[in-house]
């Protein structure tokens, strides 16, 4: 492959890194060509065991010989490596690199709903959450705690937004994801009850055994400042609350979720 050492921040090849945003690179017109960025020698790693295509590495020079060394003998030759000194590049992306390593990535074709939920016993649906950090920690406690896909309804953000593929440790690229374009009521046509995680006078525990009976699940989450909408709770089969103590009534979603996780598994 060839390595490119930058030499002006208007550099014929590295807009990808630098002035695209978000919405730009997923191509919402044409998500065939989306990109991503993955960030930190770890998490690209893990993207490219997992399959995806690698388009464009940019690291700090001392990362070719060191900790993108492994990265770089695993691109395809027609994979440019632009690289520069710390400073530049931080200059060049607008914040300083994690690790020292970007990789921009070809976005994959999105699975069905019914090929994500085809042969799971516990999913999560990802209602209204806009805080990629959030995004991120469900997705690594997710894939940690056994949770077999994520639905996202379409005001929820992008997995595939930096930050939330860096704060998922890669795991965006280990659990089955798609887009969730129908009621979430439709979840039954598949098999599955659905537990709201909501607080109400009729919630159950989450410890309640009727739960953890349930062979095929949805767990759904909201964003913690509103919470899931009414019409979301009152079609749910199952409220659920998390049992609180010292006055506390509710915990960051992304916390609630891995607490919800480890309780519902499948034991």
């Amino acid at each position: 492959m060839e390595i490119i050492e930058i030499s002006s921040l208007q550099q014929t090849g590295i807009e990808v890194f630098s002035s695209l945003t978000e919405a730009q690179l997923r191509m919402e017109l044409e998500p065939e060509k989306g990109l991503f960025i993955a960030e930190s020698p770890k998490v690209i790693r893990v993207a490219l065991d997992a399959g995806w295509q690698p388009t464009a590495l940019l690291c700090e020079q001392r990362h070719i010989e060191g900790d993108a060394s492994d990265i770089i003998a695993r691109l395809p030759d027609d994979v440019p490596v632009y690289t520069g000194n710390r400073q530049l590049l931080a200059q060049l992306t607008g914040y300083t690199l994690t690790r020292g390593v970007l990789c921009a990535m070809r976005r994959k074709p999105l699975p069905t709903v019914a090929q994500v939920v085809g042969g799971a016993r516990r999913i999560v649906v990802i209602e209204a959450v806009t805080d990629t950090t959030n995004i991120g920690a469900i997705f690594r406690s997710a894939a940690a705690l056994g949770i077999d896909g994520v639905l996202l309804t379409r005001d929820t953000c992008d997995p595939l937004n930096r930050r939330a593929v860096r704060v998922s440790m890669g795991s965006v690229f280990l659990v089955p994801w798609t887009w969730l374009d129908n009621p979430i009521s439709s979840l039954h046509d598949y098999g599955f009850k659905t537990a709201a995680m909501a607080l109400r006078d009729n919630s159950l525990s989450l410890d309640d055994e009727r739960l953890m009976q349930e062979p095929r699940l949805a767990i759904i989450m909201g964003t913690e400042g509103d919470g899931l909408p009414q019409h979301t709770i009152s079609a749910a089969d199952y409220t659920v609350r998390i049992p609180m103590a010292h006055g506390v009534d509710s915990l960051n979603v992304a916390a609630a979720a891995a607490v919800a996780f480890w309780q519902l598994r499948i034991r």
